[in-house]
């Protein structure tokens, strides 16, 4: 019998799909990635979420690998390229927590639009700031999405009954479902120009590491708002901090980041982010916009049915 193993949190009727498809399922959801790499070579499955690296080494080591099945979007964590050459199939599943972090990124804007956090703790310590509490609303404003992939596209598609222009940059691609032309699919430049808040939503490859930068804030032209649920390396940390620190933006709404692992923060990285996480115009999350109940059996049904498909059963 072949074998699969999984190695983080999935929904239950992924277990169940693969055990009625006649797989022995191996689900060790705490499991190490060095103990990954020692009995990988058992199996000809594996489904993981983000621990566990699929580079070169290891699937030399998985002589016996078929397929892989990343929860979730992000494949930076994979060589596709070599597992391609050594013919094993690997499968995402973007569909399945698109939805979830569209919302997360516009419950975030509102949170900062409305200063809902600070005015949450006022209130419950008794403090009533209605002034200086004043919001603004989003409604009349131009959003620039960088990136249009199931999230970004989802998260076009909950903005359209808001009295906003949508503005859509995606390099790869040179038409897209407009709805009837309340999405625009804009250069670089015309977005920067126009964009009062820009959402992020990119995969992070060597092209796209560091894509928000010092340039990037320099050619904004209004000081806005940005969002960034899709990975944390995206976006220069250092460059953020000082666009931040000088006003350069209104805020930012962070689920993601270059490093997201406190315990392992140097004293460097502690200084920073304590710096960034004092200011008050930001809105922060730790890294959940794509983690909801929903989602959770969304992403393994998608992977199920993808894998399934790819074995013709």
């Amino acid at each position: 019998m072949q074998k699969i193993l999984v190695t983080d949190l999935v929904h239950d009727l992924l277990l169940e799909g693969f055990e009625k498809a006649g797989f022995q399922v191996d689900y060790f959801p705490e499991i190490s990635y060095t103990d990954v790499f020692k009995i990988i070579d058992q199996y000809s499955g594996l489904i993981i979420n983000s621990k566990i690296l699929v580079d070169k080494k290891f699937i030399d080591r998985a002589i016996n690998l078929k397929f892989v099945g990343r929860l979730g979007s992000g494949m930076e964590i994979i060589d596709k390229e070599y597992a391609g050459q050594k013919g094993i199939g690997v499968f995402n599943s973007p569909e399945g927590n698109c939805n979830a972090v569209a919302e997360h990124a516009l419950g975030m804007l509102l949170c900062l639009a409305n200063n809902l956090i600070d005015s949450d703790r006022e209130v419950r310590n008794f403090e009533w700031h209605r002034e200086k509490n004043r919001g603004f609303e989003i409604s009349g404003k131009v959003i620039g999405i960088i990136g249009f992939g199931y999230t970004g596209e989802s998260f076009a598609q909950k903005l359209l009954s808001w009295d906003v222009k949508i503005l859509v940059h995606d390099k790869y691609k040179k038409e897209i479902n407009t709805q009837g032309g309340r999405i625009n699919l804009v250069s670089k430049d015309e977005l920067f120009a126009e964009s009062d808040i820009i959402s992020m939503h990119l995969p992070l490859t060597e092209e796209t590491k560091y894509y928000v930068n010092e340039e990037f804030f320099n050619n904004w032209r209004k000081k806005g708002i940005l969002i960034n649920t899709s990975r944390g390396k995206i976006v220069q940390s250092s460059a953020l901090l000082e666009a931040l620190t000088e006003a350069k933006l209104v805020g930012a709404c962070l689920d993601v980041f270059e490093n997201e692992k406190p315990e392992n923060y140097s004293p460097k990285e502690k200084e920073f982010y304590k710096a960034l996480f004092d200011l008050k115009n930001i809105v922060v999350s730790p890294h959940i916009a794509g983690w909801t109940f929903e989602s959770k059996q969304k992403l393994s049904n998608t992977l199920l049915n993808k894998i399934l498909n790819f074995l013709n059963i």
